[in-house]
């Protein structure tokens, strides 16, 4: 009988070694859930804009982990009791809180499935992978609803200062080159305790979350909310509503079974099952990209240039503004579109279109950053913070946008 080796040890270049803790997670990480994310982008079409940005969710939960391994300890270090089956849950709970994602990230939740969130799916694949595992996963879920009496657990996986933050800033800086958004996380996890069962920051910690903070505010500006992003997830988002439009109008498409299924079939949260779930976790950016590159030969007009324009870097302009966008400019590029190619308004609606971004570093009414005074106080990071700056990161700065074709498409 062979008998693996369990306690693997994954080299990371942000962190260095990973340990895999024990078998349990060894064989989740080994499912064909989990390894499915090795085909999923961690930042969607950002790669279009800086190069290096290909690294996947899979390297994230490895990473998001990692960092739930120091703060058990650390914590554990401090006197916070944390059980060996809390410690297994909240491995669990962090390594799976991605596994929901669709490909590209964030595309699918706009386009082919309606109303349902990455982190509803996410559960659904927890909650089969724990009949898969006997039962062995329970905790880990009731952690990751919110559901568990020891809030700091929750906390650790879903907050202002959470162990997926405290990765993604650090690993997409890595990545995209973006030094802005290299944030200290070894130190900040260091600075963690626990005071009435809620997750608090030391005092002396204040300077290390004061800079998460603002790189947090300057990796939005710089690379989630980047303009050439921006406009690549809205064609990517929009190839998906046009390829689901002809195929609901008898129009054969080609396409892996999978995506063919989620363009057949109108899929909501309500009749998200088994069946769903068993599809989706066959998808992955690969679908997308080789149905794009079939789809620039077809005949349709809408989806032979979008998906040209992805594939092709051919992308539309676009214009950030700070005030709305009026509707005189967006009409007129319609107007122009429409007598230049002869189309209908509609298919020029997907080459026309404007939105708005938000950026808010912290959101000061939701769930505070504690910090941890030395007189034993708690009190919110801006109430703490010398640094002016933080109070201005809690509003949410509002820009907005126009996208429409370049001269020549």
């Amino acid at each position: 009988m062979k008998v693996s080796n369990k306690l693997k040890i994954f080299n990371d270049p942000i962190y260095g070694f990973i340990t895999i803790p024990d078998s349990l997670i060894f064989d989740l990480i080994e499912h064909k859930y989990f390894q499915r994310l090795r085909r999923i982008s961690q930042m969607g079409m950002s790669y279009l804009v800086y190069p290096g940005a290909h690294h996947t969710r899979f390297h994230h939960a490895l990473g998001c982990m990692h960092l739930m391994q120091k703060s058990v300890n650390v914590l554990r270090f401090k006197g916070v009791t944390i059980s060996k089956e809390e410690e297994q849950a909240l491995y669990i709970a962090i390594l799976l809180h991605d596994i929901g994602h669709g490909p590209f990230s964030h595309a699918m939740e706009h386009s082919i499935v309606n109303g349902i969130s990455h982190e509803s799916i996410s559960l659904l694949f927890m909650e089969k992978l724990n009949t898969e595992f006997n039962g062995s996963l329970t905790l880990a879920i009731k952690i990751f609803k919110g559901q568990y009496h020891r809030k700091f657990m929750y906390q650790l996986i879903s907050s202002q200062f959470d162990m997926d933050r405290a990765d993604y800033l650090k690993r997409d800086s890595f990545y995209t080159g973006v030094a802005e958004g290299n944030v200290n996380s070894e130190r900040l996890i260091t600075m963690l305790n626990v005071v009435n069962d809620g997750l608090v920051i030391e005092e002396k910690g204040i300077y290390s979350i004061e800079k998460f903070l603002v790189a947090r505010r300057l990796m939005y500006w710089q690379v989630y909310l980047h303009k050439t992003g921006l406009v690549a997830e809205q064609l990517l988002t929009r190839v998906l509503k046009r390829a689901k439009e002809l195929t609901h109008n008898n129009v054969k498409l080609e396409a892996s079974k999978p995506l063919q299924y989620f363009l057949e079939n109108e899929i909501e949260n309500k009749s998200f099952g088994d069946l769903q779930l068993e599809h989706f976790s066959k998808l992955d950016d690969y679908d997308i990209i080789s149905a794009m590159k079939a789809w620039q030969y077809h005949d349709d007009f809408v989806l032979r240039n979008l998906s040209e324009m992805i594939i092709n870097r051919d992308l539309l302009k676009v214009k950030l503004k700070n005030k709305k966008i009026k509707k005189k400019l967006k009409t007129e590029h319609l107007n122009a579109l429409i007598e230049k190619y002869n189309i209908s308004e509609a298919e020029a609606d997907y080459f026309v279109f404007d939105g708005q971004i938000s950026n808010q570093a912290y959101q000061a009414q939701t769930e505070n950053i504690n910090i941890l005074q030395k007189t034993g106080k708690i009190v919110d990071v801006i109430k703490a913070s010398d640094q002016l700056n933080l109070k201005a990161l809690s509003k949410p700065v509002t820009k907005y946008y126009i996208c429409y074709p370049k001269d020549k498409m």
